[in-house]
């Protein structure tokens, strides 16, 4: 969605579907998992036993629904966008929640009955269940955790009157923990949790937990006990959805998008993009439906993974802030809060994106690789004026690794490490134990919560890139953002002094713990000890400047003037003159040349012309350069 550093929007999800949100993504499944090795400070997993134990709830169902509710962090007194707490992420929406934001809810008189769904206020009641204090149950895990065991107990005592020891029993309790009004939506979350108990999950929380689910593959939940809840089934709308996500149609504003043809009036969509709202999920929808120029194909809600399609998939939506790139893509956008780390992007949410992306990549054949499937913070200016002010989002904490895993998209390679210059490397230092420094101002967080600029250090996505082989380094400083300027920053909105997992580039370097890559017409460093946040690439397209001058990149993939057929005027388009793509330099290009191109709504009139562009990464975004203009060494080896 847009994003201004002074924009100020809702905090917490205030709509009549309850809020369950979640925290980091990991695949079920003995996958392990990536975290650092801190102290524990209490022992999670006999808080869970003790807690299932207490109000008689198998404990494989309590592990299995704050598996999807938090993946078993804990994040004592910090609630999500969504209002809630703790690894049983317990919902508790105040006024100042609602009043704070920028959605219009401040001073007005019906704040009180916005306020008023129950399933706003989990915890409250998980607190009278308890007999323990709402505080308690917001900064104590183990309270936390047993608030969370109490209600899914009266949730199955009010479905069947007890509370079996058969974890296949409690499919309609689970469903209802959930809190979601439809049908579908709770239904999912319960195969989710379900699933993740058949398959059984290890993992290592952040501050060191290690967890574990053990795995059920004979379990067969009672899925009729959903009917008890008496949910509503959602309305019949034609989508562009899996049958394993919850997705409904509301259309955005025409002035939001064009119609189009895709594919079949020869404009192929070649990328998906993943973006997040900085608002609730009611207020994003809304927002699409006002004619701002501004919306994307779907909304993905982050309590319990419901999407909103709002554009079809053959028209094309006002989302990345980039002409050409909207033309060839499809835009997610997910409701969170980029600089609020991966507490606020939820487990289902990864999930059923996951299912949508795959959807999405089979019916368009777009490629499964980070130069296809990019974020917001991935996708280049159009023209030299607009670079700086792309948008940054979905920002440091959208967990890639996980979230490229869940598609199966792992790029070829033959392991950790760092081959020799001229080979390339995919960039892999995970999320959960790669801790690296982050500033983030009140301007820059939307939530309130930031109250005065602060550096923290956190899981993130990208490594930091350095003008030499030392930590003392200056960070590079990308001449969009910082024009003239001889150092870049640390600051959450400074992508250009940045690497992104799942990125690749070719090796310019090698200096002790230190490798360099080429990387916006320079060479920089980054710390890389034993090759330990690396992977050698494999079967990777690389290009080079043709000739003996600099290669032009642009940010727009238009034909020449001279294509055009009469009557139509032609699109500008100019290099980005801020970058340059030196001789003796090489960059990655993953799929083949397409062609350029350009459209016009009249007619449903799409223009090609002869010249061929490769995408490459360049920088931590993305850049088309002409086939013509580089050579093309084939894969390597």
């Amino acid at each position: 969605m847009r994003r201004h550093t002074s924009r100020r929007l809702l905090v917490g999800t205030v709509t009549s579907a309850a809020v369950t949100a979640g925290c980091l993504a990991l695949t079920p499944a003995a996958a392990g998992a990536q975290g650092t090795a801190t102290a524990p400070h209490t022992d999670r997993q006999s808080q869970f036993a003790a807690a299932a134990a207490e109000f008689h709830v198998p404990e494989s169902v309590l592990l299995g629904v704050s598996f999807q509710e938090s993946a078993w962090e804990s994040h004592p007194g910090h609630y999500s966008t969504a209002g809630g707490y703790g690894p049983m992420n317990l919902t508790d929406v105040t006024a100042e929640m609602v009043a704070s934001g920028g959605a219009g809810a401040g001073g007005r008189a019906d704040l009180d009955g916005l306020l008023a769904d129950p399933a706003l206020h989990t915890l409250p009641v998980a607190a009278r269940l308890t007999g323990s204090s709402a505080e308690r149950l917001r900064t104590r895990e183990r309270d936390n955790i047993r608030g969370g065991a109490a209600l899914l107990a009266s949730y199955e005592k009010s479905l069947t009157g007890g509370t079996s020891a058969d974890p296949a029993d409690w499919y309609g309790a689970v469903a209802r923990y959930a809190q979601s009004p439809d049908r579908k939506a709770a239904g999912v979350f319960a195969d989710r949790v379900y699933a993740g108990m058949r398959a059984g999950i290890q993992r290592r929380t952040v501050d060191g937990q290690r967890m574990k689910l053990a795995a059920d593959p004979a379990l067969r939940p009672d899925t009729g006990l959903l009917a008890a809840l008496h949910l509503r089934a959602a309305p019949t709308t034609h989508t562009e959805c899996p049958a394993t996500v919850d997705c409904r149609f509301v259309a955005a504003a025409p002035a939001n998008g064009q119609v189009a043809d895709r594919p079949a009036d020869g404009m192929a969509v070649k990328y998906i993009v993943i973006h997040d709202t900085e608002s609730s999920y009611d207020a994003a929808v809304s927002a699409f439906q006002k004619a701002d120029g501004a919306a994307a194909h779907y909304v993905m809600r982050a309590s319990d993974g419901a999407v909103t399609q709002m554009v079809p998939g053959k028209d094309i939506a006002f989302h990345a802030g980039n002409y050409w790139f909207n033309m060839h893509s499809i835009g997610i956008e997910h409701e969170g809060f980029a600089a609020q780390g991966a507490t606020w992007y939820t487990q289902t949410q990864y999930r059923a994106t996951a299912d949508l992306v795959a959807y999405l990549a089979q019916r368009y054949d777009v490629p499964l690789d980070r130069e296809h499937i990019i974020g917001h913070d991935n996708v280049p200016g159009p023209l030299d004026h607009s670079v700086a002010g792309m948008h940054w989002d979905p920002g440091p904490s959208w967990d890639w690794s996980a979230f490229m895993g869940m598609l199966s998209a792992t790029p070829r390679g033959t392991g950790p490490g760092v081959g020799p210059v001229g080979s390339v490397v995919t960039i892999t230092p995970g999320f959960s134990g790669n801790r690296q420094a982050v500033r983030v101002c009140p301007g820059e967080d939307p939530t309130g919560l930031t109250r005065a600029c602060a550096t923290r250090t956190q899981a993130a996505n990208f490594l930091p890139v350095r003008t030499g082989p030392s930590a003392t380094a200056p960070l590079f400083a990308d001449p969009a953002i910082h024009p003239g300027g001889t150092a870049g920053t640390s600051e959450v909105n400074d992508w250009g002094s940045t690497v992104q997992d799942g990125q690749q580039y070719v090796v310019a370097g090698r200096s002790g713990d230190w490798t360099a890559v080429w990387f916006s017409g320079t060479k920089v460093w980054f710390h890389n000890p034993g090759g330990a946040n690396t992977t050698i690439a494999t079967g990777v397209r690389v290009v080079r400047a043709a000739g003996t001058s600099a290669v032009p990149v642009f940010g727009l993939g238009y034909p020449q003037p001279s294509e055009y057929p009469a009557g139509l005027t032609p699109s500008a388009e100019q290099p980005l003159s801020i970058y340059s793509f030196p001789t003796g330099q090489a960059y990655v290009a993953t799929q083949p040349a397409v062609s350029a191109d350009d459209y016009f709504t009249k007619g449903g009139k799409v223009v090609t012309g002869a010249a061929k562009l490769y995408t490459i990464q360049y920088n931590h975004r993305v850049v088309l350069v002409n086939a013509a203009d580089v050579s093309c060494h084939g894969d390597t080896a």
